[in-house]
């Protein structure tokens, strides 16, 4: 593994020795420069010392993406292209990019231009997974492998940023933006970029974790701690409360895993180096290492890798993660071996006193501190201790006795005994209280004011509106199809045009006449419905109706449905 810097002067010194290949291999992680070094290196080959400063050969530089240009016909116009020799300088330089996207036959096609390229043509692919490039291709190349920044240099170059800037950064906060670039400097920067933007000239560990959604250290401190002390209560309510904040267990867990895992590398002067955080936060780490014994490391750390791994897959995946922590709780309770899958029983938690001294200031990603009440009180059932607070005695005023009255007694009445209703009793107290029911309204005695046809058509036309307003605009459609008329002094008359409209109506006519009775205060009218055979002959409705419509208008098609064997 060389850097990039080292790969830079190496093809320098290529090009003035002129041993470069004509086919190079740029590999590496995503974001640490593949590309550009590729375009520094293009620029590069054709300058010879004797070109004027503002002389460019950008034209003999081309670009292609593999990503979406990875067919034979992409690969086929880069070999027509690459038979042309410069107009200026000496070499066409061909920038392959993410070329392990390239097809199989697209890789075939390019294959033979690879092993005998000409002379003019320099080819410089970049890769970020170079075993899935074929292995005769490999061999016709000079090959480079990138390595990751490591978070050490890439926070001391965002120190050196944040200088000439004039931003005040801490240098923890720088440590989180180089971990959350994963060795990218190029993503380093735009999320140094980023956070700049939202926290202004002060770059604080806190504005930088909320920025970026991950979690404090402060939190898997506070989280080792009641692990070591074996208490669950407040390690569970711990957990409630940043899942509160907006992170899943999957996070947490995870993260917890890793600062197991650092404090492991606390234990020994020589892999402290391993730990990429800053100072401030080193002692921290050290401190808490001095606490945790090697013994409960290992374990803590094939228990939450273990989870980590069943997360995805588990239904419940927040049990998995509260059980999870009880058992990492449990690990150094009483010192005796016991199962990995121990828990401290909940009668243990309810022997202890509660805890009376405040709440635990933990530091998080938001704008203030969130403070996590002390959950003892709350979680234990307190009702088993047996001693008794000692009350200091409080001077009462007496005040006059009363009189004693004795309660009054409530009296109840004889309450109606209950039928069974499969009883000859409940048949009979049902029939009477049918006799009770109000009597019914004789038809006769409902008013039959007489209506004229227009206000008749008025109220008719503002019920299709109201119908309208309700959203129901097949019903108020069917009810405007034809203007209803009177046909007597009590009855209405429409005609419709089809069947399937009159089983509309006849279905929702009652609503219509409700409203006409109510209008028109007559309580006599119907409704006749007709259906007008000519005007329905002349529409198809049915396939059979339709397949008829067709041979009146082609007899042909008769032939057509026999010939093939087709139905309607």
């Amino acid at each position: 593994m060389v850097g990039q810097e080292a790969i830079t002067n190496t093809l320098l010194n290529a090009i003035d020795n002129n041993h470069l290949a004509q086919a190079l291999l740029f590999c590496g992680p995503r974001g640490v420069g593949k590309t550009t070094c590729a375009r520094i290196l293009a620029k590069k080959i054709n300058q010879d010392g004797t070109e004027r400063e503002d002389e460019d050969f950008a034209f003999n530089i081309f670009e292609l993406d593999a990503a979406s240009n990875n067919s034979v016909d992409d690969i086929r116009n880069l070999i027509d292209q690459v038979r042309i020799p410069p107009q200026v300088g000496k070499y066409k330089v061909y920038i392959i990019d993410e070329v392990h996207m390239l097809s199989q036959s697209a890789f075939n096609a390019f294959l033979k231009t690879l092993e005998e390229p000409p002379k003019h043509a320099i080819f410089i692919l970049a890769t970020t997974e170079k075993h899935k490039i074929i292995p005769t291709i490999l061999s016709r190349c000079q090959i480079f492998d990138f390595k990751r920044i490591t978070v050490k240099d890439a926070s001391e170059y965002l120190k050196y940023i944040a200088e000439q800037q004039g931003v005040d950064a801490e240098e923890s906060a720088l440590h989180i933006i180089a971990q959350k670039a994963d060795g990218a400097m190029r993503d380093a920067l735009s999320i140094f970029d980023r956070v700049v933007s939202f926290s202004g000239k002060q770059l604080t560990r806190k504005a930088v974790t909320e920025n970026l959604n991950v979690l404090d250290y402060d939190i898997y401190f506070a989280a080792t701690d009641l692990i070591l002390e074996n208490n669950i209560p407040e390690l569970l309510v711990l957990f409630n409360n940043t899942l509160s904040l907006g992170f899943d267990g999957h996070h947490f867990i995870s993260g917890l895993a890793s600062h197991f895992r650092d404090l492991m590398v606390c234990q020994h002067p020589d892999t402290l180096n391993l730990l990429e955080v800053g100072d401030d936060v080193k002692t921290q780490y050290q401190e808490q290492a001095k606490k945790s014994p090697k013994e409960f490391l290992l374990k803590a750390i094939d228990m939450a890798n273990d989870c980590d791994l069943k997360y995805k897959g588990s239904k419940n995946q927040r049990l998995l993660v509260e059980l999870t922590l009880m058992k990492l709780a449990s690990i150094t309770f009483d010192g005796e071996k016991k199962n990995s899958d121990y828990i401290i029983p909940a009668s243990f938690f309810a022997k202890r006193e509660p805890v009376t001294n405040g709440t635990k200031l933990i530091q998080t990603h938001g704008s203030k501190q969130k403070s996590l009440p002390e959950p003892v009180q709350n979680q234990v059932d307190v009702a088993v201790l047996e001693e008794e607070p000692i009350m200091e005695p409080i001077e009462t005023v007496s005040e006059p006795e009363k009189e004693y009255q004795p309660p009054k007694k409530i009296q109840i009445g004889n309450l109606e005994k209950r039928v069974s209703g499969l009883s000859l009793s409940s048949i009979k107290i049902k029939k009477e209280h049918e006799n009770t029911k109000a009597p019914e309204i004789s038809h006769e005695d409902l008013p039959k004011d007489p209506f004229s046809e227009e206000s008749m058509q008025q109220h008719w036309d503002d019920f299709v509106h109201q119908l309208e307003s309700q959203g129901r605009k097949i019903l108020a459609s069917n009810f405007q199809t034809d203007v209803p008329k009177l046909k007597n002094e009590e009855v209405i008359w429409i005609e419709l045009p089809n069947g399937t409209m009159k089983k509309e109506i006849e279905r929702e006519q009652n609503l219509m006449l409700d409203y006409l009775k109510q209008k028109l205060n007559n309580y006599s009218i119907t409704l006749q419905i007709t259906v007008n055979e000519e005007v329905a002959k002349k529409f198809a409705f049915t396939p059979a109706e339709k397949y008829e419509k067709l041979r009146e208008k082609n007899p042909a098609i008769d032939l057509l449905r026999k010939e093939f064997d087709l139905d309607f």
